[in-house]
């Protein structure tokens, strides 16, 4: 079954990633921290936004019958778990209140939902239309 996502599922991961990446990324602008402290907590964000695309990707591919390697999966899996980790040791040794710590760990997991679910969408789509052809 190539069911297409309705509009409104499709808005909605496109909004919790832009939320995510974009509240995320002002907050980093916005705090006082050095440069390389920025750059580390950018750098956990973008790793952890390709490490679950790949996820999400790998996973689909074996569902859909191509072939994945054992390698690739495992690295896929090990990459988002550590962009999660890297970011929780990140946070539990940085010099900020609690509620700034909270706020980037839920900007960073809203993010990663929503590259999770803008890529399935994008996938479901496309299988939708080459199904209707």
């Amino acid at each position: 079954m190539n069911q297409k996502p309705s509009n409104a599922f499709i808005a909605a991961s496109w909004i919790a990633l832009g939320a995510g990446i974009c509240g995320y990324l002002i907050g980093l602008w916005r705090a006082e921290m050095l440069l390389n402290e920025k750059g580390y907590y950018f750098t956990v964000l973008m790793f952890g936004l390709f490490s679950v695309i790949s996820v999400q990707k790998s996973v689909r591919d074996k569902l859909e019958g191509v072939p994945v390697t054992d390698l690739y999966y495992g690295l896929s899996w090990f990459a988002t778990l550590l962009s999660i980790v890297l970011l929780a040791i990140g946070l539990w040794n940085a010099v900020l209140l609690p509620s700034e710590k909270g706020f980037y760990a839920f900007a960073f997991l809203l993010a990663i939902f929503g590259a999770i679910t803008v890529q399935k969408n994008t996938r479901d789509v496309q299988a939708a239309n080459k199904a209707a052809l």
